[in-house]
C-alpha cells in the first residue's frame, strides 16, 4: 500500500482536468473488467494481465505528455495503449487475435503497437521494455528534439540486470527517459519485501546519479504533479529520472493467478480507501462540479464504448493465414 509520508494533497485539479481523469481511468476500468469477461468465455487466449487498480499512474503521466513523446511498457498494457489514444475497438480486437486489432491480430494481450500514437509495446519479456525505451530516448538526443521516452516497468523487473546497464547508459548519454518503476507491491506472486534488498526502487538509480522519488500512483494529481517537473527536468535535457508509482493492482498477476498469496482484506483495504478512480469522484461531488447523475452519464458512455469494442471484437474476421508471412522481416532497399 502507499506509504504514510507520500498522502499530502497534491496541487488541485481544475474542474476540467478532474473530469477527463476520471473518464480516462473509468474507460481503462471498465475496458479491463471487459476484457477479464472475455477472458473467461473464451475470447481471449494466452495470457491477459489486467490493470485494475492502478489506473491513475498512466493517466496522469499521459496528461504531462506532448505529442511526439513515446511510451514503451511491459504486458500489463492495455490501459497505457487506451491513454495514449489507441482505438479500443482495436484493442479489444488484437486482444480476441482479429483481423481489425491493432498489431493484425498477432500480437495478442502483450505485443501490440501503434507507430501513430508513439506506442512501442507491450513485451512480453520481463524488463524488455527498458533498453527499448533508451533506444527510443537515445533517437530523440539524437534528432535533436524535445521528446521524451516514457518507459514502465514493474517491481519485479526492477531487479532484472538488464535495467541497471541501462541506467548505465541513460546516465553516460543523458537520455531523456523517464522510468516509470509500476511497484503494485507484487512481482508475479511474490511481495517485493521478500524479493528486494531495498524497497525503495525509486532510489536504484543513485550509484549512476540518476535522480529518483516516490510517488502516490493512487492519485493522479499527484502522478501528474511529479511527472510535470520531472518531464520539464528532461525537456531541458538534464538526462534520467526514475519515478517510482507507488499502487496496487486488485486482481491477480494474470487472468490465470488466483492470488492466494495476499489476503482478501488487504485487497478490500485498498480498494475502500485508495481506490483512485473513488478519488476523483469523491473530489468532483464534493466541490460541485458533478452530480451523481452526470457521473452515472459517463459511466454509461464509457460502457456503451467498451460493449461496443467487445461487440466487434467477437465479430471480426480472424486474419488470414497469408498474413503468417507479413511484417516479419523487412527489405532493405
Amino acid at each position: 500500500m502507499v506509504s504514510e509520508t507520500l498522502l499530502n494533497t497534491p496541487p488541485p485539479f481544475t474542474k476540467e482536468e478532474d473530469l477527463a481523469a476520471y473518464k480516462e481511468m473509468l474507460q481503462i476500468r471498465r475496458f479491463e473488467e471487459k476484457a477479464g469477461q472475455l477472458y473467461g468465455m473464451g475470447f481471449i487466449g494466452g495470457f491477459c494481465h489486467l490493470y485494475i487498480g492502478q489506473e491513475a499512474v498512466v493517466v496522469g503521466l499521459q496528461m504531462c505528455a506532448k505529442q511526439g513523446d513515446q511510451v514503451i511498457t511491459t504486458y500489463r498494457d492495455h490501459g497505457h495503449m487506451l491513454a495514449c489514444g489507441m482505438d479500443a475497438n482495436g484493442v479489444m480486437a488484437e486482444l480476441t487475435g482479429r483481423s481489425g486489432g491493432l498489431s493484425k491480430g498477432k500480437g495478442g494481450s502483450m505485443h501490440m503497437f501503434s507507430k501513430e500514437k508513439h506506442f512501442y509495446g507491450g513485451h512480453g519479456i520481463v524488463g524488455a521494455s527498458v533498453p527499448l525505451g533508451a533506444g527510443l530516448a537515445f533517437a530523440n538526443r539524437y534528432r535533436g528534439n524535445d521528446n521524451v521516452s516514457f518507459c514502465y516497468f514493474g517491481d519485479g523487473a526492477a531487479n532484472q540486470g538488464q535495467v541497471y546497464e541501462t541506467f548505465n547508459m541513460a546516465k553516460l548519454w543523458s537520455l531523456p527517459i523517464v522510468f516509470v518503476i509500476e511497484n503494485n507491491k507484487y512481482a508475479m506472486g511474490t511481495s517485493s519485501e521478500r524479493s528486494s534488498a531495498t524497497t525503495n526502487l525509486s532510489q536504484r538509480g543513485l550509484s549512476f546519479d540518476i535522480p529518483g522519488e516516490q510517488v502516490d500512483g493512487m492519485d493522479v494529481r499527484a502522478v501528474k504533479e511529479a511527472g510535470d517537473r520531472v518531464v520539464s527536468h528532461m525537456r531541458e535535457g538534464n538526462g534520467p529520472y526514475i519515478l517510482e508509482m507507488l499502487t496496487y493492482r486488485y486482481r491477480g498477476h494474470s487472468m490465470s493467478d488466483p492470488a492466494k498469496y495476499r489476503s482478501r482484506e488487504e485487497v478490500d483495504k485498498v480498494r475502500s480507501e485508495q481506490d483512485p478512480i473513488e478519488r476523483v469522484r469523491v473530489r468532483l461531488m464534493e466541490a460541485g462540479h458533478a452530480t451523481e447523475d452526470e457521473l452515472k452519464a459517463i459511466d454509461k458512455s464509457v460502457r456503451e464504448v467498451v460493449n461496443a469494442s467487445a461487440e466487434y471484437a467477437q465479430n471480426n474476421p480472424e486474419p488470414d493465414a497469408s498474413e503468417l508471412w507479413t511484417d516479419v522481416l523487412l527489405e532493405a532497399g
